[in-house]
C-alpha cells in the first residue's frame, strides 16, 4: 500500500495529521459515535428532545396540512378568511323584477350568493337535469337573436335554472354561443350544454313574450312544469310577426320621411325621402331572399335615398336634396346593435361587444359604400350638392318634436313592437328630442352633450317603463333614440369624401362616432341610475366588481 493510499480521508492517519485537517475535521479528543442509519441532521422545525407535542384526539400520529390546530374551536373560529371590511349580508327583496333579483346574483361570488329560494318540481318530483338546462339554452337563443344584452340573457338563463332547483349553474353567453354548466355538489362531475346562435331578427314582440315565460317561471306563486314551459315556448316560436312586410315598408319610409323634416326638410323633401325608403327597403328584401349577407343589404338599401338626392341636384330642383340622402341613412343606421355592444362593453362582457361593435363597423361600411358609390358618379356628373342646405334646423320647433315622435313610432314597428308599447316609446322620443332641442339650439350647448344627456333621459324612462310592466327595456329605449341618431352627420362625411376633402370628411365622422357613443353611454347610464336610486322594484343597492389598475 502506497503512502498516498494510506493517507486517503477515510484514515484514522488521516483524521488526525493536521497536515491534512479542515474546518469539516473532527478535533482531536472529540469521540465520533458510530453513525447506525438515521441522518444526524437537524432543523428549526424539529421538536426538541424532551418536548412532547400535543395531538388532538383522533388525529393521525404524524399529523398533516389538514389536521385542525389543537386550539381550534368551532364556536370561536377566527375569520380567517374574511376581509377586514366583512361581507356585507345579501337580501333580495321579494317583488323585486327577476332581472334585478337574479343580476344582484349573477354579479357576486358564487360562494357569496344567497340560499335557494323554494323551487318549482316536474310531475316526477326533481328536476330532469339535461331537459332544465335544454329549456335555458333555447330561451337564452331567442333573447341573444331579438338583440337583448348578454348580462340580461345570462340573468334569464340563471332564472330559468333556479326555478326548476337547478342553483349551482353558470351560464356564458357570447355573440355566437350560448353555455351553462351544472355542478349537482362538489364531488359530483359537472354537466355541461351549449348551444349556438345562427340566425338573428329583430322582433320585440316575441321578446317580450320570453320575458313573461320567465316571469311566470320564477314567480313562486305559478308552478309551471318543464312541458308547459317547452309548449310555451313553442308557441313563442310559431307566432308571426305583428306587422306584415307592407306594413314594415311604408314605415321604413315615413321614418325616413319624418327624418328628413328633422333636418330642415319640406313637403316634397318629405315625400322623396319614403319614396327612396321604401325602395331601398324592397331592393333588401330582394336580396334577403336571394340568401345575400347584411352587408350587401345594407349597401343597396342605401342607394336609392342618395340617387334621388343625387337626381334633385342635376335637374336643378329648389330642394334640400341632402335632407334626402340624410332621411335615408337615418333608416338604415343601425342603432339597435349598437347600444347593444355598447352596453356589453359597460357591463364588462368584452368579447360579445367586441363582436357586435365589428357587426356595427360592416353595416356601416355598406352604407357608406352604398352612399360612396352613388355621390360619386353625382359629383363627376356635375351635382352641386350643399350640406349647408339641410342645417336650418332650429326654427320649427313644433314640426320638429312632431317629426322626432313619428320616427320613433315607425321605428318601433321596424322592430316589431307590440301594439300596447308604442304609444309610451313614441312619447318617450318625442321627450329625448325636446331635451335635445332645448339644450343644443336654445342653450347653445355641444351636440355631443346634449345627445347623453337626452339619450340618459330615454334610458331612464324606458327603464320606469319596463320595471312597471316586468318586462325588457329594449322596446321602450331603442326605438326612442331614433331621433338622436347621427345620420346628417354621417351624410356630411361622406359628401365631403366624395367631393375629395378627406380631412373634413373624417372629422364629420369622428363627430358622428362620438354621437352615436353618446348615445349607448346615455342609456346604460339612465337604466343603472334608476336601478341604484329606484326603491320601487328595486333589488336593494349591490356592490359592483372590483377592479384594479392593471394588477
Amino acid at each position: 500500500m502506497t503512502e498516498a493510499e494510506d493517507r486517503k480521508p477515510g484514515s484514522d492517519e488521516a483524521r488526525y495529521d493536521p497536515e491534512l485537517t479542515s474546518e469539516f475535521a473532527v478535533p482531536q479528543g472529540i469521540e465520533v459515535p458510530e453513525g447506525g442509519g438515521e441522518p444526524e441532521t437537524t432543523s428549526e422545525f424539529a421538536v426538541p428532545e424532551g418536548l412532547a407535542a400535543p395531538q388532538p384526539a383522533g388525529a393521525e400520529a404524524e399529523g398533516s396540512a389538514f389536521s385542525l390546530p389543537s386550539t381550534y374551536s368551532a364556536q370561536e373560529a377566527p375569520a380567517v378568511f374574511t376581509p377586514a371590511s366583512g361581507f356585507p349580508a345579501v337580501s333580495l327583496v321579494k317583488d323585486a323584477p327577476w332581472q334585478d333579483r337574479m343580476r344582484t346574483m349573477l354579479r357576486m361570488p358564487v360562494a357569496e350568493r344567497p340560499a335557494l329560494e323554494p323551487v318549482q318540481k316536474t310531475e316526477e318530483g326533481a328536476p330532469a337535469v339535461p331537459r332544465v338546462l335544454d329549456l335555458t339554452l333555447r330561451i337564452g337563443e331567442l333573447l341573444l337573436a331579438g338583440g337583448e344584452g348578454s348580462e340580461d340573457v345570462e340573468a334569464a338563463m340563471f332564472a330559468v335554472c333556479r326555478s326548476y332547483g337547478l342553483d349551482r349553474c353558470e351560464p356564458n353567453v357570447t355573440f355566437t354561443l350560448l353555455a351553462i354548466s351544472y355542478q349537482p355538489s362538489l364531488v359530483d362531475d359537472p354537466v355541461t350544454a351549449s348551444r349556438t346562435v345562427r340566425r338573428r331578427g329583430t322582433d320585440y314582440t316575441r321578446l317580450s313574450a320570453v320575458f313573461r315565460l320567465v316571469d311566470d317561471l320564477t314567480d313562486p306563486e305559478a308552478h309551471v312544469s318543464l312541458e308547459e314551459a317547452y309548449r310555451r315556448l313553442a308557441e313563442i316560436r310559431r307566432n308571426r310577426h305583428p306587422y306584415p312586410g307592407w306594413a314594415l315598408t311604408a314605415a321604413s319610409g315615413l321614418l325616413a320621411g319624418a327624418a328628413s323634416v328633422l333636418v330642415g326638410g319640406d313637403l316634397l323633401v318629405f315625400v322623396a325621402a319614403a319614396v327612396g325608403a321604401m325602395l331601398g327597403d324592397r331592393l333588401a328584401w330582394l336580396c334577403a331572399g336571394r340568401g345575400l349577407p347584411e352587408f350587401y343589404q345594407f349597401m343597396i338599401a342605401a342607394m336609392p335615398p342618395a340617387a334621388i338626392g343625387v337626381a334633385f341636384s342635376l335637374a336643378h330642383v329648389d330642394v334640400a336634396a341632402s335632407a334626402v340622402v340624410t332621411g335615408g341613412l337615418f333608416a338604415l343606421l343601425p342603432g339597435r346593435a349598437l347600444v347593444a355592444s355598447v352596453q356589453d362593453g359597460l357591463t364588462g362582457f368584452y368579447i360579445t361587444a367586441s363582436a357586435r361593435l365589428l357587426e356595427v363597423m360592416y353595416f356601416f361600411v355598406g352604407i357608406v359604400i352604398g352612399v360612396l358609390t352613388i355621390l360619386y358618379f353625382g359629383v363627376k356628373l356635375g351635382g352641386s350638392l350643399n350640406p349647408d342646405v339641410a342645417l336650418g334646423v332650429s326654427e320649427r320647433p313644433l314640426i320638429q318634436i312632431a317629426a322626432s315622435m313619428v320616427l320613433s313610432l315607425t321605428f318601433a314597428v321596424l322592430l316589431q313592437q307590440e301594439r300596447s308599447t308604442v304609444l309610451a316609446v313614441t312619447l318617450n322620443g318625442g321627450v329625448a328630442w325636446s331635451v335635445y332641442g332645448a339644450m343644443r339650439y336654445a342653450g347653445g350647448i355641444s351636440p355631443v352633450a346634449s345627445t347623453a344627456v337626452a339619450a340618459g333621459l330615454v334610458g331612464l324612462f324606458g327603464q320606469l317603463l319596463s320595471r312597471y310592466r316586468f318586462a325588457s327595456a329594449l322596446p321602450y329605449t331603442t326605438a326612442a333614440i331614433g331621433p338622436l341618431l347621427p345620420g346628417s352627420a354621417t351624410y356630411f362625411g361622406l359628401l365631403s369624401m366624395a367631393q375629395n376633402e378627406v380631412d373634413k370628411g373624417l372629422v364629420s365622422l369622428a363627430k358622428a362616432a362620438s354621437l352615436a357613443m353618446a348615445i349607448a353611454i346615455g342609456v346604460n347610464l339612465g337604466s343603472e341610475i334608476s336601478r341604484l336610486t329606484l326603491r320601487v322594484g328595486s333589488a336593494g343597492k349591490r356592490r359592483a366588481a372590483k377592479r384594479t389598475r392593471g394588477f
